[in-house]
């Protein structure tokens, strides 16, 4: 199972973080909590935390600088902050430590679930990766983990006014192009020329919601169109969305759809 942490000083808005992933992901991962950012480090080293939600303004040690000792010593920790200051400031501190995503409260369940889908999913590649590298070495044989770059700059970028609707069109086209392969925030915001920081809060006003919500979003709409073919295999559409686990896929179907993509195809059917 994997290990997931949640800090926050505020108990109740606490509690409710864990029952809402208890509720989804209790049978996956063992949820541990922190009320504040000294508590979090001391957990995280203790019971070797894999995904980290961490709330900003806690007393003592903030999220920003437990964040910063955890990425000092581990680089694969997916970190998530969830907290209800809409700072740039924080943003761009957020991206220096390569959180996965940053969410404001009060946040969306479903956006929540599918980020932290998608920390589960590199958490358990890193621990596969770790046991493949394990399995290598005590045959004898070299394997090196890939590293991971830190973002080259994080500067924000003078210009004046960006004109969001050309922005928005700009990013609407690398997505339509581009989904079907591995790409991140990372990526696009080098496509644009735009430090990762500036882009994170950029992307947010042109769309309304992250990149890894809108991605996914869009991906399972293609995948809706896709099965109205009824000679396509599931797996295939997977595949062709940007899925290369099947079961993955379908666990992100649903998440959005309310259904497998099996009954999704059956109940077009079923209509027509």
């Amino acid at each position: 199972m994997l290990r997931l942490l949640i800090a926050d000083d505020e108990v109740i808005e606490r509690k409710v973080l864990y029952k809402t992933l208890q509720k989804n992901i209790g049978d996956q991962c063992v949820i541990f909590q922190a009320e504040n950012g000294r508590q979090a480090l001391r957990v995280y080293e203790e019971e070797k935390i894999q995904i980290a939600i961490l709330d900003i303004e806690m007393p003592g040690i903030n999220g920003i600088e437990a964040a910063q000792k955890i990425r000092e010593k581990d680089k694969e920790c997916c970190i998530i902050f969830l907290t209800a200051f809409d700072e740039f400031s924080y943003a761009k501190k957020a991206i220096t430590v390569r959180a996965l995503d940053y969410l404001l409260k009060p946040y969306d369940e479903q956006e929540l679930m599918l980020v932290v889908e998608e920390a589960m999913r590199l958490a358990a590649e890193y621990q596969a990766n770790r046991q493949a590298a394990e399995s290598q070495a005590g045959r004898g044989q070299k394997y090196e983990l890939p590293e991971t770059a830190l973002p080259a700059g994080d500067d924000m970028e003078d210009g004046g006014q960006v004109r969001l609707s050309k922005v928005t069109e700009i990013i609407s086209h690398y997505i339509e192009t581009n989904y079907m392969y591995d790409i991140s925030m990372q990526d696009l915001a080098r496509h644009m020329n735009y430090s990762e920081a500036y882009f994170c809060k950029l992307f947010k006003q042109c769309f309304n919601k992250n990149f890894t919500s809108y991605l996914t979003e869009y991906r399972v709409e293609e995948a809706k169109r896709m099965l109205a073919e009824p000679t396509v295999n599931v797996k295939d559409i997977g595949r062709a969305v940007g899925y290369s686990d099947s079961n993955y896929f379908a666990k992100v179907f649903k998440r959005i759809t309310g259904q497998s993509p099996t009954e999704y195809r059956l109940c077009i059917f079923q209509r027509g």
